[in-house]
């Protein structure tokens, strides 16, 4: 299998010096029950602040489309997309969430945050 960080892009941030908040919204993510092989459909929400770098959107979508074919569970997938996220771009914050789509009359929401511990402000999260 590929390793898909490095699909992965980021662009110097042009205002390192202010917090601001990203937020990226994928509406149409698809993974593979590790049980079933059946589709898992998704809302992936990335929101972050960033230190130096930024995502590149183009990478970001080539990225989470590389899980349409592979199985996963809910919660590791959600936790796997923030490493990589915070391994390639080191933000001050981040939160993934995954709103995964109702199957078997269960609807699934996982949520993984990273916080830069040396950027801590409490008024900020």
């Amino acid at each position: 299998m590929k390793n898909k960080i490095k699909l992965l892009e980021t662009f110097e941030n042009q205002n390192p010096e202010r917090d601001y908040r990203v937020t990226h919204s994928a509406p149409e993510f698809t993974s593979l029950c590790p049980k079933t092989g059946q589709p898992d459909f998704a809302v992936i929400v990335i929101e972050y602040i960033p230190d130096n770098l930024c995502i590149e959107l183009k990478s970001l979508k080539l990225y989470l489309n590389s899980y349409r074919n592979e199985g996963i569970f809910f919660e590791s997938v959600t936790n796997k997309i923030l490493d990589d996220l915070v391994k390639v771009c080191k933000p001050r914050y981040m939160v993934v969430t995954a709103e995964f789509n109702v199957r078997g009359g269960i609807s699934s929401t996982v949520e993984a945050e990273y916080i830069d511990e040396k950027f801590v402000d409490e008024k900020q999260f």
